[in-house]
Formats: C-alpha cells, structure tokens, sequence
C-alpha cells in the first residue's frame, strides 16, 4: 500500500469482496512488473489520492468468473493491462488508450460499488488500472486481461500489460518504421529497451539508444541497439542526427519526459521524421520545441498512451514475437519476493535493474 510520497511501501492485510459485477473477474496475482506510473502516483507527481493500493502489470491466474464474462473461464492465466469503458467513441474507434474516462478508471480506481477492497472496516484505494495487482488478489474486467497459454511464464511476461507494450507499440503501432529506417530511443529503461526490441523486429538498420548510465547503453546493445550516445553528449541533437542516413534520423521516441532531452529527441529528426513522447512527467511540464524545427522540417511529433494498443489484440502479437524468441525480457526483467518492493523500487530508480518483478509467492 502506498500512504505518503515520502513513505516507503507498507505490505498490509486487507479484505476483498466476493462480489464481482457485470464483467469482473477475480484473479490470483502471480506476479506484477513495477512501472514509473506507480511510483509517479506514489510521489504525487500524478496528483491521485492516497493511502491506494498500486500495481497495474498484473499476471496471474482466474479464480472466478463475473455474470456475463465470455471467452475467460477459471483457471486461465491471464495477462492484465489498462482499463477502458467500451462504450465511448475512442473506445468504439479501436483507441481504448484513449478511452473518455481512462483517467477516471485507471488512476482513480473507479468502479461500481466502490473498490471492493476494505482495511479495518474502512473503504481502501484500489481498482488501480482496473486491477491493483501489488497484491495476492484483484478484481479486473474481460477488457482489461488478456488469455494466455499455461506453457508461458506468467512473471517474466507481466510487464506486458504496460511498460513492455508502451514501448513496443509506440514504435510497432505509431512510428511503424519502414525496413532499413533510422531510429533514436531517449531513455532506455524498460519501456525504451521494448522499444529497441521493436524496432528490430521492424528491420531498423539504425537503432541508436541513449542514456546518461553506461550499463543501459551496453544492456541496449545486446538487445538491438547498433549505436549509443552518452545523453550528457554536448549538443546530443546534434550527434544523433548524425548517426542518421540523410541529415537525421527518421523515427525518434523519448522515454524521459525530461525538457531538454525531449527538444533533442525532435530536433534529430530528418524532414519530415516523426517523433512519439511516451513519458508522462509531472504536471505543467512544458516541452521547447523550436517553430522553425517544427515546422518547416514537417515534423510529426505525437504524444503515444499504452503503445496506441488494444491489449487482446497486441498482447498476443507479444506473445508470438516471445514465442519466437525475438522478445529477450528475460535480459531486462529482474525478479523479487514480495516483500522486497521498496528494494526493488530503489534499485529501479539507481539504474541497478530495468525492469522488476514481484513475485507474490
């Protein structure tokens, strides 16, 4: 649970109703990826009210199933991603990312009836994405899980639901690089790695990474990545353009949210070159992007939410590139007990990991 931004997390006892809606499902967490959104709840940089429960990379398996659920049956493991409401025109248009109360539902939890969850009488935050998974048990919906095959390992795919997909949907569904394009991903941390992990699934014959740590950058290496470049780099625009084929790179896509790195990350861009900004950093953050830059390269610059995904269409697509080996997690992902949280959030945010994993047993 998470209390206060200046207060480390706290593993507590708490109640879940048995009464699922029109629907829910009820699932047995087995693991769940920690993301930069649950910390930027938990600092407060996403203003949502605490004491919550948090996590929104859930992978487990059904205990049981709500009235009208099709297609999900006790016993499935399942994958859990973001929340949408399927009514509304995003929804209907295939953007659930884009959902009209995506807010509402996944940062703020709402649901009929309340979150389900109770500690000492008292309602708790949750229904976190639709899910709150740091913890043993969570109430999502058929929207928001996504089935998958018993042979897999439900840990190392967890981060599939957010990180993982932003990262590769961004590029994969958003930038959709030609074979033999350039590419330049800003921060390379779990969504970035998946990032470079896309782009050489998409035939990117330059992939340049960038960070400020030295492991990040040979950890991008391994996985994809045919350049790097320090992000201290005077002039960085400058010098990732460079490693471009005609005065600039084609794709761009920032990670970081970081002002000046997000600038760069525009202005290596060929003409014409589109950039994606992932990133989602504190409130009234402001991006400098010179007009002339802007405008007279005609640039595209799109601001991507979950990779643009329909999670029961993307998530398989995934699972087929896991499958097939050409999705390395297992290269990225670190796991923990349970009880490790805040050490595994303190080694997230020194860089010691890329991407961890809570195992709930």
């Amino acid at each position: 649970m998470a209390l206060a931004p200046e207060r480390p997390f706290e593993l507590i006892n708490c109640d879940l109703s048995d009464d699922l809606a029109p629907g829910e499902v009820l699932v047995r967490i087995e693991a769940c990826g920690i993301c930069h959104t649950d910390l930027a709840v938990k600092l407060q940089h996403i203003p949502v009210p605490l004491p919550k429960i948090l996590g929104h990379e859930g992978a487990g398996v059904i205990e049981r199933v709500g009235p009208g659920v099709v297609g999900l049956a006790e016993g499935d493991n399942v994958l859990m991603s973001f929340g949408s409401c399927g009514a509304c025109g995003q929804c209907q248009l295939g953007a659930p990312g884009y959902c009209d109360e995506f807010g509402m539902i996944n940062l703020f939890g709402q649901r009929r009836g309340g979150s389900g969850l109770r500690y000492r009488g008292v309602e708790l935050g949750g229904y976190f994405f639709a899910q709150s998974a740091f913890a043993t048990h969570a109430i999502a919906t058929a929207r928001n899980v996504v089935k998958i095959g018993k042979d897999l390992p439900l840990a190392l795919l967890a981060p599939m639901g957010c990180g993982i997909q932003t990262g590769a949907g961004a590029v994969l569904n958003v930038l959709s690089p030609r074979p033999g394009a350039s590419i330049a991903v800003f921060g390379v941390g779990a969504v970035g790695m998946a990032a470079i992990m896309a782009a050489k699934l998409a035939g990117c014959s330059t992939i340049v990474a960038v960070d400020i740590r030295a492991e990040r950058l040979a950890g991008a290496r391994d996985i994809g990545a045919t350049h790097t470049v320090d992000g201290r780099t005077p002039d960085l625009a400058k010098a990732v353009a460079a490693l471009g084929s005609v005065r600039g790179v084609d794709h761009s896509l920032d990670t970081t949210g970081v002002p000046e790195v997000v600038a760069a990350s525009i202005a290596c861009l060929r003409q014409r070159g589109s950039s994606a900004q992932v990133a989602a950093p504190p409130r009234g953050t402001r991006f400098p992007v010179e007009a002339s830059v802007l405008v007279g390269g005609g640039l595209t610059v799109r601001g991507v939410v979950e990779g643009d995904a329909v999670p029961t269409i993307f998530l398989p697509r995934l699972v087929d590139f896991f499958r097939q080996g050409r999705l390395p997690l297992d290269r990225i992902v670190s796991f923990y007990p349970f009880e490790k949280i805040n050490q595994a959030v303190e080694d997230m945010e020194t860089g010691a990991t890329v991407k961890p994993v809570l195992r709930m047993n």
